[in-house]
């Protein structure tokens, strides 16, 4: 039986949870990396002297920001699309974490940024910081990110040991405790993504409950009222055939008062089995309306064909009986079937009706027979 919302699979939800997360996050960062470049160019020595490198790399970023904001989400929730999506932003990273590494590099090397040096180490401290708590999903793509970020410049800073050791010395140790801080984060991470997912695996398992009928397995009214109506609709849209069936156990009542309700509720489960076993097509949806009454829901099925699947199922279902503790117990079945007509049929309610009045007629002139709705 189809569900009215197939929920997303556990691999794809990580996946759709990390490209949104990504999303969001990556605008910003986008900006202030652009932000930087500009006060390192603009606070150096002489910024109309370092003009070309000053629009080389502020033209750069710009181009980064850009593709980070062009770079939409794709339409389709498939594990392709998202794995390519990642991919690709993954890159977009990865090239602003690198072009940054560079900048500094640069800063630190050119006697013309020896008075914003400075701005550069610091931006690039708070990039490699935003980095490890913004991007944790994957924690080899962030480490990597973060070297890239990180170590031209150390290695910049390190060329002259005797001058600056005392920075480079305490820029490695606080890299040391980024790269654990990352672990940490990314553990978090993943830790807070199985808990949104055992909650929808609850949510999920809750709205199946109440979507099927206990005793039977089978949908239940709640789950036909869902399936009908939308059903009905898209047979009107698409000029597509839709019948129902509509099933009622006769003299059901006699089972309980002669067998008691422990019986009862055997010979409904037994009737909704054979109902399992006929009705095998997965596009068919098979539902306990109440009582003893059912129903199948048969999409892209025009009338003679479900009058023939149905009238099938009366028959074997008559020749079958019902199995009680060793004895063999008649058992039949009344029907109605029909196939909605958008000429006829003004609404859902109106298609079911005409059902029901055949279901009664099947009753009303004998049971264990089939009635076709009127048309």
């Amino acid at each position: 039986m189809p569900n009215a919302q197939t929920p997303l699979s556990p691999q794809i939800y990580a996946l759709l949870r990390e490209a949104q997360d990504m999303r969001v996050r990556t605008p910003l960062g986008g900006v202030f990396y652009l932000l930087a470049c500009v006060l390192t160019w603009w606070f150096s020595n002489d910024p109309f002297a370092l003009i070309l490198p000053g629009m080389i790399g502020i033209t750069a970023f710009t181009l980064l920001l850009g593709l980070r904001l062009l770079h939409q989400l794709p339409q389709a929730h498939t594990q392709v699309a998202l794995t390519r999506w990642l991919n690709l932003h993954w890159a977009l990273i990865l090239s602003t974490a690198l072009s940054w590494g560079l900048v500094q590099a640069i800063a630190q090397q050119h006697p013309l940024f020896s008075s914003s040096a400075m701005v550069a180490t610091l931006s690039t401290i708070a990039f490699s910081t935003a980095m490890v708590f913004s991007f944790a999903m994957r924690k080899g793509r962030a480490i990597c990110a973060l070297l890239l970020l990180y170590l031209p410049g150390l290695a910049s800073l390190a060329w002259d040991w005797q001058a600056n050791h005392a920075v480079v010395l305490t820029l490695a140790f606080y890299l040391s405790y980024l790269l654990l801080a990352l672990t940490r984060s990314h553990r978090e991470y993943r830790a807070t993504l199985q808990l949104e997912q055992q909650l929808r695996d609850q949510q999920a398992h809750l709205d199946q409950l109440s979507r099927t009928d206990s005793l039977t397995q089978l949908g239940n009214r709640y789950q036909f009222n869902s399936l009908f109506a939308n059903m009905v609709a898209n047979a009107k849209r698409q000029s597509l055939p839709l019948s129902l069936v509509l099933l009622d156990i006769d003299f059901f009542k006699r089972v309980n008062d002669e067998h008691g309700h422990a019986s009862g509720d055997l010979c409904l489960n037994a009737f909704a089995e054979r109902m399992r076993q006929h009705f095998r097509r997965d596009s068919d949806a098979l539902l306990r309306l109440g009582g003893e009454e059912f129903g199948v829901l048969m999409p892209n099925t025009p009338l003679n064909e479900a009058h023939q699947l149905a009238e099938q199922f009366r028959q074997a279902l008559a020749a079958e009986g019902f199995d009680l503790q060793g004895r063999n117990l008649p058992l039949t079945a009344s029907l109605g079937v029909g196939c909605y007509d958008s000429h006829r049929d003004t609404d859902a309610e109106h298609f079911f009706k005409r059902v029901d009045a055949a279901l009664y007629s099947a009753k009303n002139s004998g049971r264990n027979r089939l009635s076709l709705a009127q048309t």
